[in-house]
């Protein structure tokens, strides 16, 4: 046989078998006096084993150690850990798709999305009681920021501490206040009066759960430095004063 015959009869490309070749997963025969290669039927045979293995999920290193291995022990031991790895992309599926269907079934989805269950539900509690303002969606992108990167249970304190704002019409009065004030500062100079007053309206407004244990904040850490400079600058000295403020309290 030909390359382009052998190729067609097991199912496969003239490109794949020379790739093959070229892995050495597959002998190359020798060439004719016309030049051409004459391959026989054990090369048809065991192009067709690399294909079956390959087509259950094995990378061509794996099947190089299978075809290496004249009494089939490696084989066993190969499929078992493919079967193991299969069970846990299955699960790992199967929870993506639990997730999904938990995100299609809520009633809205936040911009901010996709985010877990818990945060959307926040989302969905906060849109309606906090006001919508510029620097009210910079703090829902800090929090799906959280949602991503944190640890579990501590993601789980900062969601529970933010929600308890929700759930006080005197907290959300104070966090409206906050955002207005600083909503205002847009466009003002570090300088400016009325940057202490929203320093200390966000420092009343902010849970004290939201504080590391202990409450001591390094102002020139990385995250720190990338969130003041996502702000303009008198914002950011806002929050900066309002984040002393709590440490100093605390």
């Amino acid at each position: 046989m030909r390359i382009g015959e052998l190729a067609e009869a097991v199912g496969v490309t003239t490109r794949t078998v020379r790739h093959y070749h070229h892995l050495g997963l597959l002998p190359e025969p020798e060439r004719r006096a016309n030049g051409y290669r004459d391959y026989s039927l054990r090369h048809a045979v065991v192009l067709a084993r690399i294909r079956r293995l390959t087509e259950l999920g094995l990378g061509l290193a794996e099947v190089r150690d299978v075809l290496a291995d004249d009494a089939g022990q490696d084989l066993v031991e190969v499929l078992t850990e493919l079967d193991a790895d299969l069970a846990r992309q299955e699960a790992a599926i199967r929870a993506r798709r639990a997730r999904l269907r938990a995100l299609l079934a809520a009633e809205e989805l936040p911009a901010e999305g996709p985010v877990s269950p818990e945060l959307t539900a926040l989302f969905a509690r906060t849109s309606a009681e906090l006001s919508d303002s510029p620097m009210a969606a910079r703090d829902r992108e800090v929090l799906a920021l959280i949602d991503t990167a944190a640890a579990p249970e501590e993601r789980e304190r900062l969601l529970t501490a933010v929600g308890a704002i929700v759930a006080s019409p005197e907290a959300v009065a104070r966090a409206n206040e906050a955002y207005a004030l600083l909503d205002a500062l847009a466009d003002a100079d570090p300088a400016d009066p009325r940057v202490e007053t929203a320093a200390r309206r966000l420092a009343e407004c902010t849970p004290r759960e939201l504080l590391p244990d202990p409450p001591a904040i390094d102002h020139d850490h990385s995250f720190l430095r990338a969130l003041y400079a996502d702000f303009a600058p008198a914002q950011a000295e806002a929050i900066r004063r309002a984040l002393r403020l709590l440490t100093e309290e605390t």
